[in-house]
């Protein structure tokens, strides 16, 4: 019989990817609207930074740490302007292949430099597969079919997932806990970018109906910034690393299955094999050898 904290563990890992795969439905959903990514960044700091704000503030000494100050950089403001920006031309589809999707992958790629750890030999096939997925869902572009301006939010995209990896490799180097490194990271993004967003940046606030301005600032500050990461923590205390990486390889598939019926994108055979290929290369890419299994890293939590 399955006991009632394995329960809640299964239910706050399927709330944690619930919302990643929603958050490429939504920031899809404000890059067909009048927002720009800028607006969307915007909502999002300023939301989550006044909840946390309330819930401990700054930690102590963290403006005096260029450490943090760094991962702001990467982790609070660039995969978030680089994602938002990228939903303007790229489909949701895409967000779920080239952000959760490619992560084992980079992060491999990012963890060989910075942390002395080489790519494990038993998840070669899986970064395989992740390769053979990307290439299938290129196929149009590569065909050369009329693909748009996706080009550019898939760059996009492939920056916001580099900076990312850079950000998560760099914050367990480093050691931060998660629920400091994400009141942090997060209000210190505000005050860095809100000043520069008011004065300086061009904003589509008026363009836009109440409803959608409420309905972005909940996901994307509430949701996406602080909920995902609370349910990540409590699923990976109860599941531990090896289960959570199973269940985040159903973002991908999840992303492109829903973004044909709920945003009207077309869901092509190339496109489909290429979601199954990458969630099941990151499946593959993110199990680690029975001996070897160990929980999750705290500050791998904070998701975009």
């Amino acid at each position: 019989m399955t006991s009632p904290s394995i329960r809640q563990g299964y239910l706050a890992a399927a709330g944690a990817v619930a919302i990643w795969t929603g958050f490429n439905i939504v920031s899809r959903l404000a890059g067909k609207s009048a927002l720009a990514g800028t607006d969307i960044l915007a909502l999002r700091v300023g939301t989550a930074a006044l909840i946390l704000l309330a819930c401990g503030g700054l930690p102590r000494g963290a403006l005096r740490d260029a450490r943090l100050w760094l991962l702001t950089l990467l982790g609070g403001l660039g995969v978030s302007i680089f994602a938002y920006c990228a939903f303007k031309f790229a489909p949701a589809a895409h967000g779920g292949l080239l952000l959760p999707g490619l992560q084992p992958f980079l992060v491999a790629l990012a963890a060989w430099p910075l942390l002395g750890e080489a790519p494990q030999k038993h998840k070669l096939p899986g970064y395989a597969l992740i390769a053979l997925g990307l290439l299938l869902s290129a196929l149009p572009q590569l065909g050369g079919h009329d693909a748009g301006q996706a080009w550019i939010g898939d760059l996009m995209l492939l920056a916001a997932s580099v900076s990312w990896a850079v950000f998560g490799v760099l914050a367990r180097r480093w050691g931060f806990a998660a629920w400091p490194l994400t009141r942090a990271i997060t209000i210190m993004a505000a005050l860095l970018y809100l000043p520069v967003y008011l004065l300086w940046l061009p904003k589509h606030l008026a363009e836009a109906s109440w409803g959608m301005l409420a309905f972005q600032a909940l996901y994307q500050g509430v949701g996406a910034a602080i909920l995902a990461m609370l349910f990540y923590l409590r699923a990976a205390a109860v599941l531990g690393a090896v289960k959570m990486g199973v269940l985040f390889a159903l973002i991908p598939i999840l992303a492109g299955l829903l973004a044909a019926p709920l945003l009207g994108e077309p869901l092509t055979a190339s496109l489909a094999a290429g979601l199954v290929s990458v969630s099941l290369g990151a499946w593959l890419a993110a199990r680690e050898r029975r001996e070897a299994a160990a929980p999750a890293p705290a500050a791998a939590a904070c998701k975009a």
